[in-house]
């Protein structure tokens, strides 16, 4: 009989089943028992979480081995500042970013950006959203996606959190991000970086990301 936890067989019952019992041959069943197996390796796959970054490298590498890098708008003539530092923040190693958002001369975003892929498009179909370890000012942040569709830098799918004192893990689904200056639908498996970004007003900035990952519907 077929166990469903371990889709092992046992042969000895073989006789008794009721595929031998309408003709079903030896080698049909086998077919059978491997698509089984199959499925159920898929299933295992799609149901993990994927890790960005859980800040085990020591340094500015993500766990992609991509280093993270700061941006400001002074890319594009502004006069933010900010920096993008390694520390422990209540006894969690994590990425401080830093910064003053100033909106003079049409500028206003400080963020820390990481490529997902050094060549190819990141396929996250497999995903529901994304997950984070925070912590910050008690002021409100974006999380910025950008795809291979988008050709213009101010171009993004995002959406907002508030990054508090505490250490808070926050879950942003796909379906909720926004985007932003294009009328490209989001998919998310051309996505090619991500960022959190400090952005929109005057205020200093101060965000801890402690890990950051895809998640799952299954988790």
């Amino acid at each position: 009989m077929i166990n469903k936890n371990n889709y092992e067989m046992d042969w000895r019952e073989l006789k008794d089943t009721k595929c031998l019992e309408n003709g079903m041959g030896i080698k049909q069943l086998i077919a059978k028992l491997f698509i089984l197996i199959i499925l159920g390796v898929t299933r295992t796959v799609l149901a993990n979480d994927f890790i960005i970054d859980d800040r085990g490298s020591g340094n500015l590498k993500s766990n992609l081995g991509i280093e993270w890098r700061l941006v400001t708008d002074q890319v594009m003539g502004g006069i933010s500042s900010g920096k993008l530092t390694l520390d422990t923040y209540r006894g969690s190693d994590c990425l401080r970013m830093q910064g003053n958002v100033s909106t003079e001369n049409n500028g206003g975003f400080v963020q820390i950006a990481l490529s997902l892929s050094d060549k190819d498009d990141f396929d996250a179909s497999a995903f529901a959203g994304i997950e984070m370890e925070v912590a910050g000012n008690n002021e409100d942040y974006n999380i910025h996606f950008r795809t291979s569709d988008l050709w213009f830098p101010w171009q993004s799918y995002r959406a907002s959190f508030k990054a508090t004192s505490d250490w808070q893990t926050i879950r942003i689904p796909f379906s909720d991000l926004d985007a932003y200056k294009t009328s490209q639908k989001f998919r998310q498996n051309k996505l090619k970086r991500i960022g959190l970004v400090a952005i929109g007003r005057d205020f200093l900035a101060d965000l801890c990301l402690a890990s950051i990952r895809f998640y799952s519907e299954d988790n």
